[in-house]
């Protein structure tokens, strides 16, 4: 007699009312999991097409390396005042690298420089 609040569990019995425990599968995601893991379609990589992706590939990164550069030469023409560089470095604590790159992406600004600096 189970008191008052208890609450009884009833074990899982087949149909037949054999009164046998129906075993339970713990392993059913692990088996969903196999099926769906064990279908791999297997495609021949053709070297054309292997080319092709790596030249692609390869001119993506001359074009960036070409951007990159002539952005690297603009920003070389910029003038900047020393005595900004020198504030940026002191105010910011950061680098004279930093603060070079910095004032010249902002065309020598200071302000604008040291807003970005601060964001």
């Amino acid at each position: 007699m189970a008191a008052e609040g208890d609450v009884e569990l009833e074990l899982e019995t087949e149909p037949n009312g054999s009164g046998r425990e129906k075993p339970r599968k713990h392993d059913s995601g692990a088996a969903d999991l196999e099926r769906v893991t064990d279908y791999a379609e297997e495609k021949e990589i053709q070297s054309s097409n292997l080319e092709t992706a790596m030249s692609v590939i390869g001119d993506r990164r001359s074009r960036e390396q070409k951007a990159k550069q002539e952005r690297e030469k603009e920003l070389a023409k910029v003038t900047i005042k020393k005595e900004d560089l020198e504030l940026i470095m002191t105010e910011m604590e950061i680098s004279r690298a930093a603060a070079e790159r910095s004032l010249r992406e902002h065309m020598g600004n200071v302000v604008e420089a040291l807003i970005t600096l601060t964001n």
